[in-house]
């Protein structure tokens, strides 16, 4: 026959306990875990956190840069503009340079005799004249003359009347007339000799 054994160890307490340790080194090791992940996400946002603010920083500066620029950019296309305007005023004094002398020109050669101009105004593109006749046919043939040319378009009587210039009787009279744009042959064509 064989001896029977008895166990007199706790067994079922050691196996307990073992579970037990076990059981805490797994928690420890999950909270450890946890911790670790949880410390990890932490330096991780806070690292993005800081590359974004990093990259909002230098965006500003970029944005503060470009409207530095920007406003360059207007002051640069102000100054053009300027400059584009004087040199628009400069083609049309070249251009109309010679106009001056065409437009006087043509007046002498379509005053009548008997008449005489005492003021000539320039304001755009009409022309006020001013002076004495010895008749109102001369005022009037002076202007039939100024619409048959092609420097003048419609002339307007203003006024005409009687009035003394030392011993003789005259009649003062004003009138104004448009001038017509010359095409640039009729230009040249004046400037020739």
């Amino acid at each position: 026959m064989t001896p029977i054994r008895i166990n007199l160890l706790p067994h079922r307490q050691l196996r307990k306990a073992r579970q037990q340790r076990w059981f805490a080194i797994l928690a420890a090791i999950v909270v450890g875990l946890g911790l670790a992940v949880v410390a990890g996400g932490q330096a991780f946002l806070a690292n993005a956190k800081s590359n974004q603010d990093a990259r909002n920083t230098f965006l500003k500066e970029e944005i503060a840069k470009l409207d530095v620029q920007i406003a360059e950019i207007a002051t640069l296309k102000e100054k053009t503009n300027d400059l584009l305007e004087r040199k628009k005023v400069v083609e049309s004094l070249q251009n109309n340079r010679g106009e001056a002398v065409l437009m006087f020109d043509e007046l002498m050669r379509q005053i009548p005799e008997g008449l005489y101009l005492k003021n000539v105004k320039q304001t755009g593109d009409t022309l006020a004249l001013s002076g004495y006749a010895q008749s109102s046919a001369r005022v009037s043939t002076f202007m039939r003359s100024l619409e048959a040319t092609v420097l003048f378009d419609e002339p307007l009587l203003v006024e005409v009347k009687s009035t003394m210039v030392g011993p003789v009787r005259s009649y003062e009279f004003s009138l104004s007339v448009k001038i017509a744009h010359q095409a640039p042959e009729n230009n040249n064509r004046g400037a020739q000799p």
